[in-house]
């Protein structure tokens, strides 16, 4: 039996009971020791008031406990678990109460089931955004040109190892620092710029050749800049865009910076080959087409003359083919489409074969020849044919620009320390020029000084130095000094 109905229906009761007798009781009067005598009214009145106030009393600390323990199994509901236990009152006045807290708790209980799963979806997406940066850093980390990425406010986001050679900053000290702190070239700021506030979204991406200054020195690239765009319409700070819903917006920029020095370099040697190339076939094919002219028009009149004009035509026919075989040698060394059979060899044969082929040239100008080789016994490992050819260019060479009764030194040496045997082949011709003697390797380069003592095609020294450098890993060298000579030499390594 619940106690809360009972002792209201007690403090009713005894004050229905006191009113009750009140009448009855009215003129009696009772002793009482210490308050004397007292109508049993008053006492009758003064007893029921006071268990009613007993009942009161008593009735509000059943219902303190009541709330108390309702407030027990409000503390004890697991609203974040399923299948909580939901209050359960033990007095009918609480119960519109206990019924409206079960249902707060069952829609607190709803709200905490749907942000736990939207909580879910939150670090499902972060972990997917998180893997496709990472994926999209190591594709940037591993391009080899330059790339720098930047927000709308033209703060740098992203860069990679290159970008920071090219424009000299630190990559670890540079996320989210404003572009004009980072670059030092101030085109390369103001196409970001422009880029980013030119709505370029559109017309897709731009492609500038533009000059860095880098550490290195002056570089050529092409910068392909694109901009990175917002599909929900977003602008530059964030917020929602002047423009119409769904329009993409710039957010930022990326660029793309593909060196092409190089590149431009090859060209401009392709350019200078080819006009060179022209210029000496034309000279050859000039004097066979003016001499064979000639010839019909019946200008040699006798034998001796006919006979200048024959030699002349098989000179520059002769000179034409050499041309034409030096470069078509050059070529195949370059692409390395020419077969290499290297064998140990001795360089001592190998120039003696060469001195017996170029005697005959150096006794008509009365020029001596003067051998200081090493014994045959010291190998290198080499092309036989390739190497004959470039020592045979250099034993010409001096030849031509030796005057007569001059001396050609041809000398071998070995440095048994370096494994390396040193060759030297020196005259007493007319020199070389200091301004030129960097570029006599070049193709078709001859000096200006000497182009009237001999003619020449310019391809020589340049096969020598593909032959040595190219093919064999060796290395050459020149020396010269005006009216006194020229040492042209090179190094190869000895075989072990």
């Amino acid at each position: 039996m619940r106690r809360g109905p009972v002792i209201l229906f007690l403090c009713v009761a005894f004050l229905a009971a006191g009113f009750a007798a009140m009448p009855l009781v009215s003129s009696t009067r009772v002793d009482l020791p210490g308050l004397g005598s007292v109508r049993l009214n008053r006492l009758l009145c003064l007893l029921c008031v006071m268990m009613s106030s007993v009942c009161g009393v008593a009735g509000m600390f059943w219902l303190r406990a009541a709330c108390r323990r309702l407030a027990r199994q409000a503390a004890a509901l697991g609203i974040g678990a399923r299948g909580g236990a939901l209050l359960a009152p033990d007095h009918a006045d609480l119960r519109p109460l206990a019924f409206a807290v079960n249902d707060l708790v069952e829609q607190a209980r709803q709200a905490v089931e749907r942000a736990m799963l939207q909580v879910k979806e939150l670090e499902i997406q972060l972990k997917v955004a998180t893997a496709e940066r990472q994926h999209a850093q190591a594709i940037i980390y591993s391009i080899s040109d330059a790339v720098l990425v930047t927000d709308p406010f033209d703060e740098l986001v992203l860069a990679n190892e290159s970008a920071a050679r090219t424009f000299d900053f630190d990559l670890d000290r540079v996320a989210r620092t404003p572009i004009a702190k980072i670059l030092s070239d101030p085109r390369m700021i103001e196409m970001i710029q422009e880029m980013r506030q030119s709505n370029s979204s559109r017309s897709g991406r731009r492609i500038v050749e533009h000059q860095v200054k880098t550490p290195t020195g002056g570089r050529t690239f092409k910068v392909t800049l694109s901009c990175v765009t917002d599909q929900q319409g977003t602008g530059d700070d964030g917020n929602a865009a002047a423009a119409p819903t769904g329009e993409p917006q710039p957010t930022g920029v990326v660029a793309v910076l593909h060196d092409m020095t190089k590149e431009k370099e090859v060209a401009e040697m392709k350019n200078d080959f080819v006009s060179s190339v022209s210029h000496e076939l034309r000279t050859p094919l000039a004097s066979i087409k003016a001499y064979i002219e000639m010839l019909i028009d019946g200008e040699a009149t006798d034998d001796k003359t006919t006979q200048e004009f024959y030699e002349v035509i098989q000179n520059e026919a002769n000179r034409l083919s050499r041309l034409i075989d030096n470069i078509l040698n050059i070529s195949r060394i370059e692409s390395g489409l020419v077969k290499i059979n290297k064998q140990p060899q001795s360089l001592t044969i190998i120039m003696k074969e060469a001195l017996e082929v170029i005697s005959p040239q150096s006794a008509q100008k009365n020029i001596h020849l003067k051998e200081e080789l090493t014994p045959v016994f010291y190998q290198t490992l080499a092309d036989k044919d390739m190497l004959y050819q470039a020592v045979l260019n250099l034993l010409s060479n001096a030849v031509k620009y030796t005057p007569e009764g001059g001396t050609i030194t041809v000398q071998t040496v070995v440095d048994e320390s370096k494994k390396i045997v040193i060759t030297r082949i020196s005259d007493t011709g007319v020199g070389i020029p200091p301004k030129d003697l960097p570029f006599v390797f070049d193709k078709f380069y001859r000096a200006e000084a000497n182009n009237r003592m001999a003619k020449g095609t310019g391809l020589g020294l340049s096969l020598v130095k593909q032959i040595i450098e190219g093919v064999h890993k060796g290395r050459i060298f020149v020396e010269s000094h005006v009216g006194k000579g020229s040492c042209f030499g090179f190094e190869l390594r000895l075989t072990e």
